[in-house]
């Protein structure tokens, strides 16, 4: 019960773009709340920047505070850079990917695809969505209804990923690396806002 299920146009307006939440787009270039236009004047802590750079993560995914933090723990221990890392076990995730191949118009709804047990990996029905995709993992979603209404990519499909799309099936290429990632977030900041837990 810890997932947002509040107004998603309030997340985009205070943090920005962010592609996995909503394909909506503000109408409003202030923040939201009694005082908007006023506080976007005010200028914002150190805490409060790593604040939002942290919540830009947790809602694009839509992950709980506990799992991500369980991300930045599993990034540490990880060879390489810790923020590129925790980026690419984020985007390695099952749903994802079926949102990255074009095959759900937000994060949340490939969730529930997923879930609801529409999504087969490697041949095998699989409704795990945080499950980790290798490299060589081909992805098909079995109920053409869901997703004939997501056929075309609005964005760009990275190049870590592939599709058919006469079958819905997708197949991850390769490891994704920090310049395929669209979302705008400064992950060097996340991790210094975990950095005493």
């Amino acid at each position: 019960m810890a997932r947002y299920r509040g107004p998603r146009l309030k997340v985009v307006r205070r943090l920005g773009e962010l592609p996995g939440l909503t394909t909506k787009i503000p109408n409003r270039n202030y923040l939201p709340g009694q005082h908007g236009p006023t506080a976007s004047a005010q200028k914002p802590s150190q805490y409060r920047i790593r604040l939002q750079e942290k919540q830009k993560l947790r809602y694009n995914y839509g992950v709980t505070e506990r799992k991500l933090l369980h991300y930045v723990k599993k990034a540490r221990q990880a060879k390489g850079p810790t923020g590129e890392t925790l980026l690419q076990f984020l985007e390695m995730r099952l749903d994802t990917i079926v949102f990255r191949l074009g095959l759900a118009p937000s994060i949340q709804a490939a969730r529930q695809i997923i879930s609801h047990g529409h999504v087969h990996v490697n041949g095998g029905r699989l409704n795990i969505p945080s499950y980790q995709c290798l490299a060589g993992d081909t992805i098909k979603v079995s109920a053409d209804h869901i997703v004939k209404n997501y056929p075309a990519h609005t964005n760009e499909l990275p190049t870590h990923l592939s599709i058919s799309k006469s079958n819905f099936t997708g197949t991850v290429e390769r490891q994704v690396t920090r310049s395929q990632i669209a979302l705008n977030v400064d992950e060097l900041l996340i991790i210094e806002f975990y950095s005493r837990r």
